[in-house]
């Protein structure tokens, strides 16, 4: 093993840290859980309604 005399700190710390073994695991299923939260709340947005488009005629309208 090496001996790191600086801790590493900012990004490349947290990416390092996040890599090992029992945090990786955790990282994962949180990772796994916003996606999974994020897909349904984006599923059960409805579609807000085209403005200036009108909408199909009513099925009984005659045709000409």
């Amino acid at each position: 093993m090496t001996n790191d005399s600086e801790p590493t700190t900012g990004i490349k710390g947290l990416v390092r840290w996040a890599i090992t073994p029992p945090q990786a695991y955790a990282v994962y299923l949180v990772a796994l859980f916003l996606v999974a939260g994020l897909s349904f709340y984006m599923g059960t947005l409805k579609p807000k309604k085209a403005v200036g488009i009108a909408p199909p005629p009513p099925v009984s309208a005659p045709r000409n």
